[in-house]
């Protein structure tokens, strides 16, 4: 084995899904797959020894869940990349998941050709996604054209969102708090809201920050 082989480790919890991984990324050349697990408790105690460069991560495990046992992985071994190989295309599993540290997603209908190339792309630093899943976060960074928001009132319910108290907006943007106001009575209007918190969910809904 030399320093260009990949030391893969698998945790999925269906086990004929385990052992099918397992056979047949062995036959791929250049990855050398150390271990599979049923659980990430299963796993933990043999990432320090075993250390892998990638883990190939399934996110519905008993216990600790995958997207849960990222950062957690991520804590032992800081330079691991994590792939995660699910059934699950839901944005927020999707986002919890690259949030935590993961480098690249795939659902399980991927063909093991696509999982093995996945392996490779991840481990020289690619972020693979099944198609669908590449859509989907494109998709949630379009933002809406025709959004009824100015320029900077956009800019300010930005800040909002990000938790920014009115004065710390008027320094950011060199503007007086009565302007911030104004600008955030016309917000309240074109939204047909009563709220920083209402005004927030209805923006980031309809993609407007």
């Amino acid at each position: 084995m030399n320093d260009k082989t990949i030391r893969l480790i698998i945790i999925e919890d269906d086990p004929i899904l385990l052992d099918t991984y397992q056979q047949l990324i062995r036959k791929a050349e250049g990855i050398d797959v150390l271990a599979g697990y049923p659980s990430f408790e299963a796993a933990e105690k043999n990432l320090s020894t075993l250390l892998p460069n990638v883990i190939l991560l399934d996110v519905e495990l008993q216990g600790i869940s995958g997207i849960e046992a990222i950062p957690l992985i991520k804590g032992k071994l800081p330079d691991v990349y994590i792939l995660v190989l699910t059934v699950f295309e839901s944005e927020k599993e999707i986002f919890e998941a690259f949030g935590n540290g993961a480098s690249g997603y795939l659902t399980k209908d991927c063909t093991a050709e696509r999982i093995i190339e996945s392996i490779r792309d991840v481990h020289e630093g690619g972020g693979p996604m099944s198609r669908k899943i590449a859509r989907m976060v494109v998709k949630s960074f379009e933002k809406n054209n025709d959004s009824p928001l100015s320029r900077r009132e956009t800019e300010i319910l930005k800040l909002v969102a990000e938790g920014k108290k009115r004065n710390e907006i008027c320094d950011q943007l060199f503007i007086e708090k009565d302007t911030v106001k104004s600008h955030m009575r016309n917000i309240y209007s074109k939204l047909r809201v009563s709220s920083r918190a209402e005004a927030i969910k209805v923006a980031r809904a309809n993609k407007l920050i």
